[in-house]
């Protein structure tokens, strides 16, 4: 009974660090730090452990960062979206995450088990408990302000995957293609709006709106990079 009632305490502390509220349900978070390897069998739920709130967390988080993503990034397209989602929600990345904030001394395991994905998989279960804990109202506010903005680095995150413009000028310098880029501005009010037209050898291409010359030249970059073959 003193055991249980040090890891209740532990993990109304976690939470309470972490996330910035109280535990509710204490018995939820319990079993998202249960991995498999440690299964129990209990005669009215069945199995016990994490595997079922893992799924339902990873459907929260991917929710959550999805809409964050779509109103943070109003003229990015599907595909940059797409790539920033995954990239926060991957394996790798939520086991970092998890060992960063400290869940990772949590997370109840078999000693001679080396599970590289149970970190990540216990902070999607964790997730899913708080969401049934606090509602998904409630959740999103936590993760966008305890994780998204104070856990990651965004920005940094963001130009990795968006510096088409590299990318496409490394293939032309390879195949002796010039790259151009024309500007105009389609909107001034209440901020200007570029455009601008990415050429290969004078031949408009495609083309990428920005608040700024340089995000309009990505954005069309970005574009051009999904028609060129690459591994030609």
């Amino acid at each position: 009974m003193a055991e249980k009632d040090e890891l209740a305490r532990q993990i109304k502390a976690f939470i309470r660090n972490v996330f910035g509220f109280r535990v509710r349900n204490v018995e939820l978070y319990k079993i998202a730090l249960v991995h498999r390897s440690l299964t129990q069998q209990d005669a009215v739920a069945g199995k016990l452990n994490n595997e079922r709130l893992e799924y339902l967390g990873d459907a929260v988080l991917s929710t959550i960062t999805a809409d964050f993503l779509f109103h943070k990034y109003p003229l990015q397209p599907e595909g940059m979206l797409t790539e920033m989602r995954s990239k926060i929600v991957c394996r790798e990345n939520l086991n970092a995450l998890s060992r960063k904030i400290g869940l990772t001394q949590l997370v109840q395991i078999e000693s001679h088990v080396h599970a590289r994905s149970a970190d990540g998989n216990a902070f999607e279960a964790i997730m899913g408990a708080i969401y049934l804990d606090i509602g998904f109202e409630k959740t999103k506010s936590v993760f966008v302000k305890r994780i998204l903005q104070m856990q990651l680095d965004l920005e940094s995150l963001f130009a990795e995957e968006k510096n088409f413009k590299s990318k496409v000028l490394a293939w032309t310098q390879k195949h002796r293609v010039r790259l151009e880029f024309t500007h105009v501005v389609v909107e001034n009010k209440p901020n200007k709006l570029y455009k601008a037209v990415a050429m290969l050898d004078g031949e408009a291409k495609t083309e990428g709106l920005g608040y700024n010359v340089k995000q309009a030249e990505q954005a069309a970059a970005q574009a051009l990079c999904e028609t060129i073959d690459f591994t030609a």
